[in-house]
């Protein structure tokens, strides 16, 4: 077991805690049983059903760091919809600006001034001088694939074990017992797979030797890895050798900060100095309002500019865009969450607050004597059921315990603290305060103590 508790402690706690939850919630209970006559699953999203073993709470309104739910619980949101609201909910320059947008016309397929903002800002904040927009960070990916390809003349995309990048066929890859690339997850093509290679996460052999084939058009990485239910971070020199080895080999680089970019202005990007050739984001730029953004350096924005044929037509398209991508909705959220709300202030605020938040539940783990180890990365803080973090995701699935990751989230979940995505630890979005902070600190504290005693 990676915990001195017990198994059989955790499943007395699990069964205990999760009768309380659903004792307690019969209307988000009935809800649910009334849509799956008009959903499968009865949720809009099959993930809202699978994410958890208990019954997902209906949400009735929600503002700043908290909502709640149609049976009138309130939590302290430290999930912020896989953070995606790092802005907290109805944050008012947000709100104001969408409502402006919303009378002005909000869809129009042409250009509006605040793309030139949006985007003069995330080249200031990431270092790459050209943008372009979608309507998630998934389409951000697989736009970036796209022109790496027309680049380099070469297919394939390199991603590390572990990763998430969106619902691609390229990058929901995964390996065989055999070391075989395989589709993640059922109705994805195989041919997507056979486009994608797979190796360790800190591995610069491994990654070496894949990019000495000559046939990858693009590595893709998050900066630090955040969907392994922990987080693993680069070792020392790391990201020096994963730029030296993609120039070597003619390789473009992309740095997915759809996560990480709650770290700061810039994100890991700019916090770590690192220099790819492409930056992809979304999620919390727009405050939660659908926007993606990918940046590229000058070369590769050459390469998107439009060009006539003889006969003036539209020549040598690379396949990108759609209909609602960059919309004046979207555009201006994320000109007021970034210019307004995700200032310099708001990041210092949410690093102290999960600096403390870190502290706390290492204090809370030495109290109960478990040798876990507490991670944190600017306002994220997160749990790891052994005494060192993980270096790659293998690493990281030998450590994991689903039934006590399901058992702390809804331990937390009867005590007014939503952390929903199992296992992946806190994030203290921006309108936090050491109120809430203190609120998961002693819902923290309280299981650890039953699970040891």
């Amino acid at each position: 077991m990676p915990t001195t508790a017990s198994a059989s402690r955790m499943r007395e706690l699990k069964e205990r805690e999760d009768a309380r939850y659903h004792a307690a919630r019969p209307k988000s209970t009935a809800l649910r049983q009334r849509a799956s006559a008009v959903m499968p699953n009865g949720v809009p999203m099959a993930w809202m059903r699978g994410s958890y073993h208990h019954e997902p709470p209906w949400v009735a309104g929600a503002a700043g760091a908290h909502f709640t739910d149609v049976d009138g619980f309130s939590y302290a949101d430290f999930n912020i919809a896989d953070m995606s609201m790092f802005c907290g909910y109805a944050p008012a320059p947000v709100v104001r600006a969408t409502h402006e947008a919303m009378l002005r016309g909000n869809q129009f397929m042409l250009p509006v001034e605040d793309a030139i903002v949006v985007a003069e800002e995330l080249g200031r904040r990431f270092g790459l001088p050209q943008w372009q927009f979608t309507s998630s960070a998934s389409q951000a990916n697989m736009e970036a694939i796209r022109i790496a390809r027309v680049a380099t003349g070469r297919e394939k995309v390199l991603v590390f074990d572990g990763k998430y990048h969106g619902h691609l066929d390229q990058t929901l890859v995964a390996l065989d017992d055999t070391g075989q690339v395989i589709p993640e997850e059922r109705g994805l093509s195989s041919l997507g797979a056979a486009q994608s290679v797979v190796v360790p996460f800190n591995d610069s052999e491994a990654l070496r030797a894949a990019l000495q084939r000559g046939d990858i058009a693009l590595v893709m990485t998050e900066p630090a890895l955040t969907n392994n239910h922990v987080l693993i971070l680069p070792d020392p020199g790391f990201h020096v050798a994963l730029r030296a080895l993609t120039r070597e080999a003619g390789a473009l680089l992309c740095i997915d900060e759809t996560h990480t970019q709650v770290v700061g202005p810039g994100g890991l990007t700019r916090a770590w100095g690192l220099q790819p050739d492409l930056v992809t984001a979304g999620k919390s730029i727009a405050a939660g309002v659908p926007l993606g953004a990918w940046g590229m350096c000058a070369e590769l924005a050459d390469l998107m500019t439009q060009r006539k044929g003889p006969d003036g037509e539209r020549d040598g398209l690379i396949a990108t865009g759609g209909t609602l991508f960059g919309n004046p909705l979207g555009l201006a959220a994320a000109r007021a969450a970034m210019l307004e709300v995700l200032t310099p202030q708001a990041y210092a605020h949410t690093q102290a607050l999960g600096t403390e938040l870190a502290a706390g539940m290492r204090a809370a783990v030495q109290r109960a004597g478990l040798p876990w180890y507490i991670h944190e990365l600017g306002p994220r803080a997160g749990y790891v059921f052994a005494p060192q973090p993980p270096r790659n995701a293998a690493e990281a699935r030998a450590v994991q315990d689903d039934t006590l990751a399901r058992l702390i989230r809804v331990w937390l979940a009867n005590r007014g603290v939503w952390e929903a995505i199992v296992g992946a630890g806190p994030t203290v979005p921006v309108p936090a305060v050491r109120e809430d902070v203190a609120l998961y600190l002693e819902a923290f504290d309280g299981l650890l103590q039953a699970l040891v005693r």
